[in-house]
């Protein structure tokens, strides 16, 4: 894991990026009290069953836990000289 900012169990390596974003929408779309939730969601998936999106939704949870517990280290990003304004905005100016 070290310094990347993603656990090694975040997201199936099977599942291509564009499954993992069809699942983080439809996870939106199908609220807890859907009937039928997970197989609407392997559905609009494509490619899955019920049992891998139950799977994939436990890892995002387990994920979404490690980054709130602080054991994911956050990306260092680089500074533009200590200045407070990048691409000619200042902070104030982005709020």
């Amino acid at each position: 894991m070290g310094s990347s900012q993603f656990s090694s169990s975040s997201y199936d390596l099977n599942w291509t990026p564009e499954q993992n974003k069809l699942f983080e929408n439809a996870l939106a779309m199908y609220d807890e009290d859907i009937p039928d939730r997970w197989q609407k969601i392997a559905k609009l998936v494509g490619g899955t069953n019920e049992q891998e999106v139950k799977r994939q939704y436990e890892i995002l949870l387990d994920d979404i836990k490690r980054i709130e517990s602080g054991k994911v280290s956050l990306p260092k990003y680089r500074r533009n000289g200590g200045s407070s304004r990048t691409n000619g905005i200042s902070n104030e100016e982005e709020r």
